[in-house]
């Protein structure tokens, strides 16, 4: 029996094979940072947004302070730790805490499933203000839209893309009717650090829109595809998240000085009705129809770029209970399938979008104290499966300070976050 050996490989094959690699790899870290991203200023915290800023004015820049400085705190702590481990969040979880790590996948499931059918619901209402046509229709189609994405074959790298331009789209529209509205910034930076007013549900709310739930660990298990994994990869990734910080910072910023612009000159937004749109009606008073068109594209590129994080990020979490759902095709069917249900339940349910949208940013954030615990305990006790006895202490204060807050935050605001959808404590 002869031994059969592969033909050699010529070194220009080599340098392609390497360059095709170098090339995903940057693709997916790329793709990492707008995932993070654009999941993080989604429809729900643009409706977020519009609903707190009518409330409480100017004050409510405090609160996009807190969310970047938990972001911050959360963010650098779970992309080092799961890129430095190697795995995600729930097999990590699970090998410092038996069974935890299915615990916390079961609550991001659950609670990607509740933020999807609000960014599909997001997606319905952008397009009913981009083009007309019944917010069910444009659910459907967003819906089936993220569907079509990932049944390609080279779905990755597609998300990537799109992800991108999405994400550029937005901040440059935002841009534009935030400069046409001429908020008071001088009271929006002074209220940004010294608010008039103090509201722990509001923040609950904008900390669970922007980092709770499936957002939390979206751009690391992301950035795992990369490839670029392990202790030694930490400056890069540290400097990635980083990125996405800053690109989220800027866009809630933005957003909410454009919203800020219209209340202050006395526009009175509807926050109640039904048929309540907050952030369109904003738009539309700053630039008429055309700011409500503006609106709606904003609107939706934020609803499917959102629709495709949570699917995605949720899915992952999958491989906690089945590796076979791990990678590749495997996967791609299990975020279809993801999108699926979301899209049936929308369908047939009759909350009003706008409530939805508000609502899940809130029970997001009551599920992310947990999954921050556990993260906390692996790197004050467990840093052996971070693969090195190193890790920066700052990051471990902060991370922890942060637990302890959204721990509190999220007991005292259980009865508001309810209230304000009238289902009472």
């Amino acid at each position: 029996m002869t031994e059969q050996t592969s033909a050699p490989v010529s070194p220009e094959d080599e340098a392609r094979i390497a360059t095709a690699k170098k090339r995903i790899g940057r693709s997916a870290v790329i793709g990492a940072i707008f995932l993070m991203a654009t999941s993080a200023i989604g429809p729900g915290f643009i409706t977020q947004t519009a609903t707190f800023t009518a409330q409480l004015g100017a004050a409510f820049a405090f609160a996009i302070l807190v969310s970047v400085l938990i972001d911050i705190a959360v963010q650098l702590n779970v992309w080092r730790m799961i890129t430095s481990s190697g795995k995600r969040a729930g097999e990590l979880a699970n090998s410092a805490i038996p069974f935890s790590g299915h615990v916390i996948a079961a609550l991001v499931i659950i609670g990607g499933l509740a933020f999807n059918i609000g960014n599909i619901a997001g997606g319905g209402l952008g397009l009913n203000a981009l083009l007309g046509i019944d917010p069910k229709v444009g659910g459907l189609l967003t819906g089936a839209l993220a569907i079509i994405l990932f049944l390609i074959k080279k779905a990755g790298r597609v998300m990537d893309v799109v992800l991108v331009v999405l994400g550029v789209g937005m901040i440059v529209m935002t841009l534009v009717v935030a400069f046409i509205s001429q908020p008071p910034v001088g009271d929006a930076l002074r209220q940004t650090f010294a608010p008039d007013t103090l509201n722990f549900a509001t923040i609950t709310t904008i900390v669970g829109g922007t980092v709770g739930g499936y957002i939390t660990y979206s751009g690391a298990h992301r950035y795992l595809d990369s490839g670029h994994t392990g202790p030694e990869h930490a400056g890069p990734v540290m400097k990635a998240a980083a990125n996405g910080i800053l690109v989220t910072g800027i866009m809630r910023y933005v957003l909410f000085l454009a919203i800020l612009g219209v209340v202050a000159s006395g526009v009175t937004l509807d926050l109640t009705s039904q048929a309540a749109n907050p952030a369109g009606q904003a738009f539309g008073a700053v630039l008429g129809d055309a700011g409500l068109r503006i609106f709606g594209a904003i609107f939706w590129a934020a609803a499917i770029s959102s629709v495709i994080g949570a699917a995605y990020t949720s899915a992952t979490f999958l491989s906690t209970f089945t590796r076979r759902l791990a990678v590749g095709w495997p996967l791609q069917l299990a975020t279809v399938a993801f999108i699926v249900v979301s899209l049936i339940v929308y369908l047939s349910i009759g909350t009003a979008p706008a409530a939805i949208l508000v609502f899940v940013g809130g029970f997001n954030g009551l599920i992310l104290p947990i999954g921050l615990t556990v993260f906390m305990y692996i790197g004050w006790f467990r840093r052996d499966l971070l693969g090195t006895k190193k890790y920066p202490l700052w990051l471990l204060i902060a991370g922890t300070v942060v637990t302890a807050l959204t721990w509190y935050m999220g007991a005292v605001s259980v009865g508001p976050i309810f209230a304000f959808l009238g289902m009472g404590a």
